[in-house]
């Protein structure tokens, strides 16, 4: 048995920079960071002649069939397709908070198991080949309209900064923080469930039609992944990461008429009134994990204005895509 934990991600500054369509142009960054919450994957090796089907995988339903191309779940064909496994497995899969959530899980989904399987081949993958691997797969194979971001969080972990520039040129740096000031920044950190999930490649369809006209919204969320991190790595105080927060929210809320709603302009209103110096929501918008940047002391009024949304502690900086028991 093969168990591959992999992080989901909160990504700070510089989404909707990371599509190739704008990073081939202007160049691309985000700067995000690897949680410790995590989609488990589980493989095991079994003998199909004694079965009347050759592969099984459970995952919110179960799919018994005899032939990788009758499997209905598109990421497990398409991957066990890629990597020539056509039978003799059985996969289970877990994660500690729901897909569709803006927390990168589809892409965690994906390098966890082209990890866990070449892992059960006995064969090595590197963390630059793995995040490579799953972007190939999720936007060439499966057609998803989504960045690139998502994979390289899950294969590195950690608090990054990462540049793009091709589908195949990726570079991640890790941002060096003393431990007082990366302990400040986990603790300023609060997330909340706004209680609606959605599918993020629809709403980023509807981006990448309207390109032309949020360009310049995209120019200037590019330009804030540089002050967030100076003013992480530098000693000022930590209160204007979260007043930037605040910018890069306003500036994604144009990128298109479904990034936001009533309920999601009301809760961010909520958060801020209450003390929070700056949020956003995270992933493609529309639902999903709202984060705000509230210094501890503001904390407990921000929770109680807050108390209608379910809210999730989470610690930044996670380890990335790992085999934990083999």
């Amino acid at each position: 048995m093969i168990i591959c934990q992999t992080p989901l991600r909160v990504s700070f500054f510089g989404g909707g920079t990371d599509f190739p369509e704008f990073f081939e142009r202007h160049g691309g960054a985000v700067l995000a960071a690897a949680i410790d919450k995590y989609i488990y994957h589980s493989v095991t090796q079994f003998p199909s002649a004694l079965f009347d089907y050759s592969i099984r995988l459970a995952y919110r339903k179960v799919e018994c069939v005899k032939n990788v191309t009758e499997i209905e779940h598109g990421p497990f064909r398409e991957i066990l397709k890629s990597l020539e496994i056509e039978r003799d497995v059985e996969i289970s899969l877990a994660a500690d908070l729901p897909a569709f959530s803006g927390l990168g899980s589809s892409s965690s989904f994906t390098v966890g198991l082209i990890h866990s399987l070449m892992a059960l081949r006995g064969q090595f993958i590197s963390k630059p080949e793995l995040a490579y691997r799953a972007i190939h797969i999720e936007r060439n194979v499966l057609k998803d309209a989504v960045g690139c971001q998502d994979p390289v969080l899950a294969a590195f972990g950690g608090l990054d900064i990462v540049h793009f520039t091709a589908e195949n040129d990726i570079s991640v740096t890790r941002i060096p923080l003393r431990r007082d000031r990366l302990q400040e920044l986990d603790e300023s950190l609060l997330l909340f469930f706004t209680g609606i999930v959605r599918k993020a490649p629809d709403l980023e369809r509807n981006k990448l039609k309207r390109l032309g006209e949020i360009e310049q919204n995209l120019v200037r969320m590019l330009k804030l992944v540089d002050q967030a991190h100076g003013l992480l790595t530098g000693n000022g105080p930590l209160s204007e990461f979260g007043k930037l927060l605040h910018s890069t929210w306003m500036e994604k809320r144009c990128l298109d008429p479904g990034v936001t709603n009533p309920t999601i302009d009301r809760m961010y209103e909520t958060g801020i009134a209450a003390g929070a110096l700056g949020g956003k929501l995270l992933g493609a918008g529309g639902g999903g994990f709202m984060l705000f940047f509230v210094p501890p002391e503001r904390q407990p009024a921000v929770r109680a204005q807050m108390h209608e949304f379910f809210e999730v502690p989470f610690h930044i900086g996670a380890t990335g895509s790992s085999i934990i028991h083999s």
